[in-house]
């Protein structure tokens, strides 16, 4: 029976909101498009949701990772920065979690930069409220974002919230908080020069106020309670520049968070868990290890 359970389990796929449900959201003609030419790429969201991949019950370490996928705010790339890393964590013991978020340039957002958070929240809480049924400890909950979703990551751990104690959905009572968070070649400033074009255009617009650009420009956002984070990015990034990483890791340094951070002289962009490419897909072993070290 328990190993019936485990197989259904992965692979599920679970609505983020209730039917009829979902805020900041309008219906429109738009429908979800797949682009399977390659990996996997997913645009204009109109249904978010997680997919659940769970390890083993004889494996499991009790920790959990909600998995956003990269793609500059404009698509998600579902199957390298998701649906690879899922599998990975699994045989790590862990729970990957991978979450499908709304798009802001979508015109069924009423406020386009507001989706993608709120989705993010969403997902912490929901794997929470369904620690016990699927072996996950409910203070063992990470968020892990790669590119434009190590944006989205790091708004999460410094945009959280409590929950709301009155909220008549019981999932919406729970914190929103991420215990960790795991930044891949993340963007993180809305400021240029750093910034990520795309990401930010898609995000705030291209003419957003000063006030939205310190809003999501997340190295300005670190407190004290941001979670531990493990941030890796290569130094010859031309897509989004490791500064963008240098500066999250001194805004967690300055309010004395715990942080580690492996920076590569080569890379690029994009390199996911960078199968064949030289020292440089060993990366996920030094993540391995930081895992294993967070209480």
């Amino acid at each position: 029976m328990l190993s019936q359970f485990v197989s259904e389990a992965q692979d599920e796929r679970i609505p983020l909101y209730p039917a009829n449900a979902i805020p900041n959201f309008q219906k429109t003609s738009e429908v979800e498009k797949r682009d399977t030419t390659g990996t996997l790429r997913i645009s204009l969201v109109q249904q978010p949701d997680i997919t659940v991949y769970l390890p083993t019950r004889g494996i499991a370490t009790g920790q959990a990772v909600v998995i956003c996928p990269g793609g500059g705010y404009g698509i998600l790339a579902y199957d390298k920065e998701g649906t690879d890393f899922a599998k990975w964590l699994n045989a790590k013991g862990i729970a990957g979690i991978i979450l499908k978020y709304r798009l802001p340039n979508s015109k069924s957002n009423l406020v386009p930069h507001q989706s993608p958070l709120l989705d993010a929240k969403r997902a912490i809480r929901l794997v929470r409220a369904n620690a016990s049924k699927w072996n996950i400890h409910p203070n063992k909950v990470g968020i892990m974002g790669f590119s434009a979703g190590g944006h989205l990551a790091s708004t999460l751990g410094t945009h959280f919230d409590a929950g709301d104690p009155s909220a008549k959905d019981a999932v919406e009572r729970i914190s929103s908080r991420p215990d960790f968070m795991i930044l891949a070649y993340p963007v993180i400033t809305m400021s240029k020069p750093n910034t990520h074009e795309g990401s930010r255009n898609n995000l705030i617009g291209t003419n957003p106020t000063e006030e939205m650009v310190k809003l999501y420009s997340n190295e300005l956002q670190v407190t004290k309670e941001t979670p531990p984070t493990f941030i890796v990015h290569a130094t010859d990034d031309k897509g989004v520049p490791v500064e963008n990483s240098l500066s999250f890791y001194q805004a967690l340094k300055t309010n004395g968070v715990p942080a580690e951070m492996h920076l590569y002289p080569k890379g690029g962009h994009g390199f996911g868990l960078a199968t064949g490419q030289g020292y440089l897909e060993t990366w996920p072993d030094r993540l391995a290890d930081w895992l294993k070290s967070i209480k």
